[in-house]
């Protein structure tokens, strides 16, 4: 079961609200999680917005408030939730967007906050505003990281592995040590777990253009680690072939593997080598303030 739209949220909000008076909206988000959308995963039901709003909630709300423009529900008080005789007279039938967007009541809406224009949005889209602008950050995080790795597979290699290193430090792993570029038995640096380095991660880093790396990269990399240490992470801008992750899953060591879209990842979470060029603010209704009217 996929996680619905916040169109698709109509109806089960009208029949959780069809036999009660009024309800809480946490409550009423609730009561439709319970008996339509159960069967999520907890991961589906966990999942947030780039806002960091739990998206399943998200979704309701914004069904529950265009359910309100277009005179389906009511809000009697704050925080409470009631349907309408027009909700009512809706609960059993379909109740798309476009019905939503142009019913009368959701008409009068836009043309009372906007009085220029007569008629509601020229584009209709099944994604919320929210999904809008997570669909948007969403584009500029895949266009960022594709740049991303485009540099890394271009710049020094000497310089790519201290990039690896930077990042595992601001990951929260201990100091690092750079080996020295010649006879380091395939090893590019040695990361201390611990603050006293009683723990030891060697690290191997592979700035590849195409080339995949393969299972002798790896065995040769098991080879280097020296018997301090059980552990070890091999860094390329490339992906592994079979061979190398055969040979990384059946070692005794502990070997993590991360490929170029992985270290994206990590480098876009973390913050290596990008920087914020803008910080958007999206605000709601802060219910508390209005306590004491």
């Amino acid at each position: 079961m996929e996680i619905p739209k916040f169109h698709e949220t109509f109806i089960p909000i009208l029949k959780i609200l069809k036999d009660e008076k009024v309800l809480h909206h946490r409550d009423m988000s609730n009561r439709v999680i319970e008996k339509f959308y159960s069967s999520l995963t907890k991961e589906q039901l966990e999942k947030t917005t780039k806002s960091g709003d739990i998206l399943i909630y998200n979704r309701i709300a914004w069904g529950k408030s265009y359910l309100k423009k277009g005179g389906f529900l009511e809000f009697p008080k704050r925080g409470m939730v009631k349907i309408t005789e027009k909700g009512l007279r809706s609960v059993d039938q379909s109740l798309s967007l476009k019905d939503v967007e142009n019913s009368s009541n959701f008409l009068e809406f836009y043309t009372e906050e906007n009085p220029s224009k007569e008629t509601t949005p020229e584009k209709i889209t099944n994604a919320s505003p929210q999904d809008l602008i997570d669909e948007g950050f969403l584009q500029i995080e895949t266009e960022v990281k594709d740049e991303l790795l485009k540099k890394l597979k271009s710049i020094d290699p000497f310089y790519f592995e201290k990039v690896i290193l930077i990042l595992l430090k601001k990951m929260g792993y201990g100091d690092f040590i750079e080996t020295s570029k010649t006879g380091d038995g395939g090893i590019d640096g040695i990361i201390n777990e611990d603050k006293l380095g009683l723990d030891k991660i060697y690290i191997q880093a592979k700035r590849y253009g195409e080339n995949k790396v393969r299972e002798k990269d790896i065995r040769n990399f098991i080879g280097a680690m020296s018997g301090d240490t059980q552990k070890g992470v091999f860094v390329t801008t490339s992906n592994f072939d079979k061979g190398a992750i055969k040979k990384a899953n059946d070692a005794h060591h502990t070997i993590i593997l991360i490929d170029g879209h992985k270290l994206t990842d990590l480098m876009h979470e973390f913050n290596v080598g990008l920087q914020i060029k803008s910080i958007y603010e999206v605000k709601e209704l802060d219910i508390d303030f209005f306590d004491g009217e």
